[in-house]
C-alpha cells in the first residue's frame, strides 16, 4: 500500500494567527510540496487572497482550494470530501496538505472525516495543531465573570448561561496535538505563565503551548507530528460529543461592508476601534483601496487590536476596492455599524 499522505489540521479562535502561520510554513517548508484547503466564515475571502498574496514561490492558484462562507465541520460530506478528494487526484500530489478551519470551527468533526473510505486510505491526520490569542486569553475573552453569572442566576435562574466562545475555544484546545500560543510578545512575563497555567486544564496529556510571535514556530515541530489523530479520537472530548458533533453556528454572524477608496486609514481605524467596543465586535478583517498606492492595503482586527499592511501590488485589470468582514455575536446592529465604517470614510474623503 502507497503511503498516506499527512494532513495537518490547523484551527483556532477569530484571529488567533492560522494564516500567519500557514504564511511561515510556506516560507520554511523544508522542500516539501504543499497544498492548503482553506475555510472562512464570511463571504468574502481574505485568506486565500493573503496566501496568494504572500508572494513565495510554492504558492500558487492551483495549491490554495477555498470553501468560503462555511465550516468544514457541519459540511464535510458536501464540501470537505470533494476539495480532499480533488487534491489527492492531482497527477502530482502534494507532499503534505495543509487544512486551515473557519475560527468558529469545531475541529474534531473534521478530523472523524478522515476515517470515511474515500479518504481514509490516502490520508492520515499528522496532527491538530491549536493557535491561541495570548492576549485575547489575558483579557478574559473565551471565559465568563463567575461574579457575574451567579449574581445573574441569582437575578433570574432561568437564565442560559452557555457561552458559545469558550465551547468553541475549550472544543479547539481539547482536540490539539500542539497549541500554539500566538501573539506572546504582547504580554509580560508574568501574564504569560498565568495564560499558560489557565490552558493547562484544558490540554490532553502531554500537550503543551508553543510560545510565538507571529505564528513563528519551526516547521519542524509542526510537521511530522504523527498523531494519526483519526485513530484517538475518544482521547479528544468535546462539548459536543452527545450530539455526535452535531452543532450550528447561530449564535454568531458576519456581513461585509464594501467602501470606497479609503484615503485617511487612521481615521478608518480609530473608527473600527469605536465600532469593535460600542457592538462587542469579534473580529474586522479585509483590504483597503489607498489611493496613489500601488499596493493593496490589508486590515486585520481582533477586538480592539488592529495592524495594517501591504501586500501585493493591484494587478493589471483588477478592480481596486476596499471590503472589510465583520464578525460577531449573533444581533450585531448591522446598520449602525456600516453607517459607522462608511461615515469615517466620507469624513476623511470631505475634509481633503
Amino acid at each position: 500500500m502507497a503511503a498516506r499522505i499527512p494532513a495537518t489540521v490547523i484551527t483556532g479562535f477569530l484571529g488567533a494567527g492560522k494564516t500567519s502561520l500557514i504564511r511561515h510554513l510556506i516560507g520554511n517548508n523544508q522542500g516539501r510540496r504543499l497544498a492548503f484547503l482553506i475555510n472562512e466564515f464570511g463571504d468574502l475571502g481574505i485568506d486565500r487572497e493573503l496566501l496568494l498574496g504572500c508572494g513565495i514561490e510554492g504558492c500558487g492558484e492551483d495549491d490554495v482550494v477555498e470553501l468560503a462562507n462555511g465550516c468544514l465541520c457541519c459540511t464535510v460530506a458536501d464540501d470537505f470530501l470533494p476539495a480532499i478528494e480533488a487534491i489527492l487526484d492531482r497527477p502530482n500530489p502534494p507532499d503534505h496538505i495543509l487544512i486551515e478551519t473557519s475560527g468558529l470551527a469545531l475541529p474534531k468533526p473534521l478530523v472523524r472525516a478522515f476515517n470515511w473510505p474515500e479518504v481514509r486510505a490516502r490520508v492520515t491526520v499528522d496532527g491538530v495543531i491549536a493557535v491561541v490569542d495570548a492576549a485575547a486569553v489575558a483579557a478574559g475573552r473565551f471565559a465568563d465573570d463567575p461574579a457575574a453569572v451567579l449574581a445573574q442566576r441569582a437575578a433570574d435562574p432561568s437564565l442560559d448561561h452557555d457561552n458559545p466562545l469558550e465551547e468553541v475555544f475549550e472544543d479547539q484546545l481539547l482536540c490539539a496535538d500542539m497549541v500554539v500560543l500566538n501573539k506572546a510578545d504582547l504580554l509580560d512575563g508574568d501574564t504569560l505563565a498565568r495564560v499558560e497555567a489557565e490552558l493547562a486544564s484544558g490540554l490532553r496529556l502531554g500537550v503543551h503551548p508553543v510560545r510565538s510571535a507571529h505564528a513563528r514556530v519551526d516547521a519542524a515541530a509542526l510537521l511530522g507530528i504523527a498523531a494519526a489523530a483519526e485513530d484517538d479520537l475518544d482521547t479528544r472530548p468535546s462539548h459536543h460529543d452527545a450530539e455526535d458533533g452535531e452543532h450550528d453556528h447561530d449564535d454568531f454572524e458576519s456581513f461585509t461592508v464594501a467602501l470606497g477608496a479609503v484615503a485617511d486609514a487612521d481615521a478608518l481605524e480609530a473608527r473600527l476601534k469605536e465600532v469593535v467596543e460600542d457592538h462587542d465586535v469579534l473580529r474586522i478583517k479585509g483590504f483597503l483601496d489607498r489611493p496613489g498606492r500601488a499596493r493593496r492595503a490589508v486590515l486585520q482586527g481582533v477586538g480592539p487590536r488592529f495592524q495594517r499592511y501591504y501586500d501585493r501590488d493591484w494587478r493589471a485589470g483588477e478592480t481596486r476596492r476596499s471590503e472589510l468582514v465583520v464578525i460577531g455575536l449573533k444581533g450585531l446592529d448591522r446598520a449602525a455599524i456600516e453607517a459607522a465604517i462608511r461615515d469615517a470614510v466620507t469624513t476623511a474623503q470631505a475634509a481633503e
